[in-house]
């Protein structure tokens, strides 16, 4: 593979010109193809297999003038301290703001009275009208929500409280600066690392322009192939991640073939051949982590793992072709103007090895002093990560709803004031439907499952039987007694599915239990079922990928236990934080409870997906000094030598920009934000750069080996590029031979 990735690299140095024109002319196109596409159909969120979703495909057959899935909100009016709803002022301002919001949108098909509907609370001093909508949430126009905010906002007079929450007012995911400070910092980042603001623009520019030209073909591609509107966000987010990663690490080991006294087009061709092939099986590990979320069985997530996995192979493919075509425009700019005076006073490769033999890294000498302590080091960070990861045993999952949003949002303050006034049940009340199709008596069936159902114990009120037109379908409405994502309104869900079995076969009417607070309950159960696959999937690909890589039993499965641990470790603390409460006030969370339930399975696949990045690269390095001869403590050092700055500074653009998602007023978001930044930094400065070493440290030898009839059935991808000697003429000496402080580093490792 180095050797092919070498030609490649050179014959892209030499063509710079027409690489760089049929990369930009593919953004165009997928800019083009993007804007003449036909907008995506809102995707509507669906969970094949389970019984919510079984629910609500009923209620589409049974029940179609009335859509299950069709937006919805709920205002809420609160008479102002001592005053009544019921008063006949504040009656009459109710039903003038009910009708402004029924004449806000024609995409309103209703609005119930309060009054009539029975939706005031026992004391007279709550009410609340739900507005249904003739189209889903996905679908619901701008102007409409807007409307219906601008008609609540009015009414907000005399002392009335009028708040809105449901699916209706849920605001689209926008543009939160994220990437733009995640640019800002990797620009400043890489700026420090070259000490070239040309060095430092190329990863930049090669990672938006594979990001841009990912985005836009998922956009025109999306109406066709169902992706929904949400489906580039995980996309954008692992492209510019990765494609900042993979450009960093060839663009270094340019600067450094340069350094050594190659030319330019071999620098380059040297540079994609070693570090270029490194970066395709990092890509790989990344996108067989996107591509397992299929494991889940929910479409949504299955889209979103592989259109970010395309994005993702996009990525690689920029930085094997484009990048090197950059680097011959730039010249000798890339190194900066210090490195081009250097470069200009060398008058060969001994010459500036000879210069470059007294320096010593900060790199290499952390690896020397891992290496004299590697029984310490180990146990130290293997301690302090299983004491950050003591947290995760307690992990409850869910899913946010209404009350964990921002206290100030309308949304939460409508959610409280329904809790208070009516009981924190209402805010997620249980849809039982009632399937009686096959010629069995539904007036009987409905009547045995609401006795039943609120005999049982967290169960607040039942109510009335609605039918279909066909009479053959009940659709009942229950209201837990708990808050939608507590465990006790969870266990209330199995409770009556549990009797809902029973029924069914005393009935011969089958009984499902859906609405939001059931297609919750299933998601989390759905996700919770898959984890374990998707990290056996996952992680078991990986390790035959790096096996093959490593050319080693023993590195893969280091590379994968760090992984578990580091993941475990950031687990623990998002559970220390948002579930215990730990630290919840100085970083602003106003609410404790379950964890999303997105949140485990997105964390290992991105950062898992990044930890192999950092792992490639710095071991590579390291495989490289090995195969050319030098003992496994020194091959350590040199790759800790060429590698450690790269694997720094990859992990601290990543680690501040997901740590900027902490300053988010959502608690989700926050979660997010914390999760991934303490995961990635344990990965990068505790797992890779502490456990790693001292694992090597310890195992010597033994760390390379394979058994004789695997290394025979294995194919030798050449990683380390072994057989570029041969495939350049007058090339210089390689990488890892050409280190003459290597023997400083010797005499230390064997004190």
């Amino acid at each position: 593979m180095a050797t092919f990735l070498y030609r490649v690299g050179r014959f892209a140095f030499r063509h710079r010109y027409g690489v760089v024109v049929a990369w930009v002319a593919l953004l165009v196109l997928g800019g083009l193809g993007a804007s003449a596409a036909t907008p995506p159909t809102p995707s509507s969120f669906s969970m094949p297999g389970t019984e919510a979703q079984r629910a609500v495909d009923l209620l589409k057959e049974r029940f179609p003038d009335a859509r299950a899935d069709s937006a919805t909100a709920r205002v809420v009016f609160k008479a102002p301290d001592g005053h009544r709803v019921t008063e006949r002022d504040t009656r009459v301002a109710i039903k003038k703001t009910l009708a402004a919001v029924e004449r806000s949108s024609p995409q309103v098909a209703g609005v119930a009275d309060p009054f009539r509907a029975g939706t005031v609370s026992e004391d007279r001093s709550t009410a609340f009208a739900p507005v249904t909508y003739r189209v889903g949430a996905a679908a619901l126009s701008e102007t409409a929500k807007e409307a219906l905010l601008s008609t609540v906002q009015k009414a907000r007079t005399d002392g009335l409280t009028v708040e809105v929450g449901g699916s209706a007012v849920q605001q689209n995911d926008e543009d939160s600066g994220a990437e733009v400070i995640g640019i800002a910092i990797a620009a400043v980042v890489l700026v420090l690392t070259f000490g070239s603001l040309v060095a430092a623009g190329l990863p930049l520019l090669t990672a938006l322009l594979g990001v841009g030209i990912g985005v836009s073909t998922i956009s025109a591609l999306a109406h066709t192939l169902d992706l929904g509107d949400t489906t580039s966000t995980l996309a954008m987010m692992l492209g510019l991640a990765v494609g900042i990663d993979y450009a960093l690490f060839i663009v270094t080991r340019y600067r450094t073939e340069l350094a050594e006294g190659r030319d330019r087009e071999e620098a380059a061709g040297r540079a994609t051949g070693t570090a270029g092939s490194a970066v395709v099986f990092a890509g790989l590990t990344v996108v067989i982590a996107l591509a397992a979320l299929s494991v889940v069985g929910i479409p949504v997530l299955t889209k979103m793992g592989l259109a970010a996995a395309g994005t993702v192979a996009l990525a690689v493919i920029v930085a094997l072709t484009l990048l090197p075509a950059l680097l011959a425009i730039a010249g000798k700019r890339i190194v900066g103007r210090r490195g081009r005076r250097a470069l200009a006073q060398q008058t060969g490769h001994r010459a500036l090895t000879k210069q470059a033999g007294g320096r010593s890294t900060v790199g290499a000498r952390w690896a020397r002093f891992v290496l004299r302590r590697p029984v310490a080091v180990l146990v130290a960070s293997v301690i302090g990560l299983g004491a950050l990861a003591v947290p995760a045993a307690s992990l409850k999952l869910g899913l946010p709803d209404e009350g964990a949003m921002p206290a100030a949002s309308t949304q939460r303050k409508a959610y409280d004031l329904i809790s208070d006034g009516f009981g924190p049940g209402v805010n997620g009340p249980l849809t039982v439907v009632v399937d009686a199709h096959r010629g069995h008596h539904a007036d009987a069936a409905a009547r045995e499952v609401r006795s039943t159902v609120r005999a049982l114990d967290g169960v607040a009120t039942v109510g009335r039987a609605t039918f279909n037109p066909a009479h053959d379908t009940a659709v009942i409405t229950v209201v837990p007694s708990t808050k939608p994502g507590s465990a006790k309104t969870e266990n209330l869900v199995h409770r009556i599915r549990d009797v809902g079995t029973e029924l069914s076969d005393s009935t011969g009417a089958p009984v499902l239990v859906t609405g939001q607070t059931g297609m919750k309950v299933d998601f989390s159960t759905k996700i919770n079922g898959a984890l374990l696959p998707y990290l056996g999937i996952t992680v078991g690909l990986a390790f035959l990928l790096l096996m093959l890589v490593f050319r080693s039993v023993l590195v893969p499965l280091k590379a994968a236990l760090g992984f578990l641990l580091s993941i475990g470790a950031a687990l623990g603390t998002v559970v220390a934080v948002f579930q215990w409460g730990w630290l919840a006030d100085a970083l602003g969370v106003e609410q404790t409870g379950p964890i999303a339930s997105t949140m485990p399975i997105f964390m290992v696949g991105i950062v898992f997906g990044l930890a192999m990045d950092y792992e490639v690269f710095l071991v590579t390095r390291m495989r490289e000094a090995h195969a050319a001869g030098q003992t496994a403590r020194q091959a350590i050092v040199a790759g800790f030598h060429h590698g450690g700055r790269v694997v720094t500074a990859a992990a601290v653009i990543m680690t501040v920009v997901f740590g900027s998602f902490i300053m988010s007023g959502e608690d989700s978001v926050k979660m997010i934000g914390l999760g991934l930044a303490v995961a990635v930094l344990l990965d990068a400065f505790v797992v890779r750069m502490a456990i790693v070493p001292a694992v090597l440290a310890l195992l010597g030898e033994a760390a390379w080996w394979l058994p004789r009839w695997l290394r025979r059935v294995l194919p030798d991808v050449d990683v380390e590029g072994r057989k570029l000697h041969g495939a350049s003429e007058g090339a210089g000496p390689t990488v890892v031979a050409c280190l003459p402080e290597q023997s400083r580093y010797d005499e230390s490792v064997r004190r």
